[in-house]
């Protein structure tokens, strides 16, 4: 039997055992961040996404005195850049900022993923959210959207519209409006904004449809024209342009192109708690706020877990949009 001196050693023993196990760890994530973090986005450089993400990026160096590095891991609707950060340590020392695209839409609208966002990412914080714009190139005779799905009925070659990728919130808006409207605009995938941006830009396409901020300057310049945006209310960005629920039969008609933090399944709860309440701080400052509302961008924010109601929420939405408009992704 074990004496009272026996069991007060023992009871020592273990719990200098537990304290030395749990130390490393707990300082690790007072710690963060200790060194350069990785911040992947799944699409080419000049697109919406990359905007916000290059923003939070550089304020986020500033405010933790580390460096946080922007990679561009483009292709596949954003499926490699997302998988890359699946595959990744869950240390906190690489993030991805993503679009709809990669960790929700896409799998609602049947494209195989080599990974399960629900269960492989863990949700931080919703960055922002911006409009979808619907622009045309100036040589496209309409002027508003009412006169722009006219031309497509009525065109002896069908119209296309590109968008950043398959599976995209993009691609989703172009292909309600389709339903809705009785059109047969086809849909070309480009491998993010930028290149969807540029070619319309050069006239190779006549109808884009892209997250608001790689548009702004055009718009402005008369590059490019802007019929109308996607969501709900109209954008301080692009005031005189009007949402697509005011036109007859699409009310309720909204899609937006969201920013989301997130991190690989098993990163540290204490990390990404640290990790978002940075990124909240940063976006409630007003230099920064001012900056992403230029470019049409609502910065939002958030606990991870706002985050995942806002995510429950846009899955039931769009499970519901595919069900009822029997959208389905090749």
């Amino acid at each position: 039997m074990m004496n009272n001196k026996h069991r007060i050693g023992a009871a020592c023993l273990a719990l200098a055992l537990a304290t030395w196990g749990a130390a490393p760890a707990t300082a690790a994530e007072q710690a963060w961040p200790a060194r350069q973090v990785r911040v992947i986005v799944a699409y080419p450089a000049g697109g919406g996404l990359d905007f916000v993400t290059r923003v939070l990026a550089q304020q986020l160096s500033k405010k933790t005195g580390q460096s946080f590095v922007v990679e561009n891991r483009s292709g596949a609707s954003g499926l490699i850049g997302a998988d890359a950060v699946v595959k990744s340590a869950p240390d906190g020392y690489t993030m991805l900022v993503a679009s709809p695209a990669e960790v929700l839409v896409g799998a609602i609208a049947g494209q195989k993923m080599p990974y399960d966002p629900q269960r492989d990412l863990v949700p931080v914080t919703l960055a922002g959210e911006t409009p979808l714009v619907i622009a045309v190139h100036p040589s496209i005779k309409a002027r508003t959207m009412q006169e722009l799905l006219a031309e497509a009925k009525r065109s002896a070659t069908p119209l296309s519209y590109g968008t950043p990728g398959n599976g995209s919130s993009m691609n989703f808006a172009g292909e309600s409006i389709n339903l809705l409207a009785g059109t047969s605009v086809q849909h070309v995938p480009y491998k993010g904004a930028a290149p969807a941006v540029a070619d319309l830009l050069g006239n190779h396409i006549p109808i884009g449809i892209v997250g608001m901020p790689p548009t702004v300057p055009y718009q402005k310049s008369g590059q490019l024209r802007v019929l109308a945006v996607t969501s709900d209310k109209r954008s301080s960005a692009m005031p005189d342009v009007p949402t697509m629920a005011e036109l007859p039969g699409f009310k309720g008609y909204r899609f937006t192109n969201w920013m989301g933090v997130y991190v690989p399944a098993g990163t540290p709860a204490a990390v990404v708690d640290r990790m978002s309440a940075d990124i909240n701080a940063i976006l409630h400052q007003a230099d920064t706020r001012a900056l992403l509302a230029q470019q049409g961008v609502d910065p939002i924010g958030g606990t991870p877990a706002d985050f995942a109601a806002f995510l429950s929420a846009e899955r039931q939405r769009y499970e519901t949009i595919a069900r009822e408009r029997h959208i389905k992704i090749d």
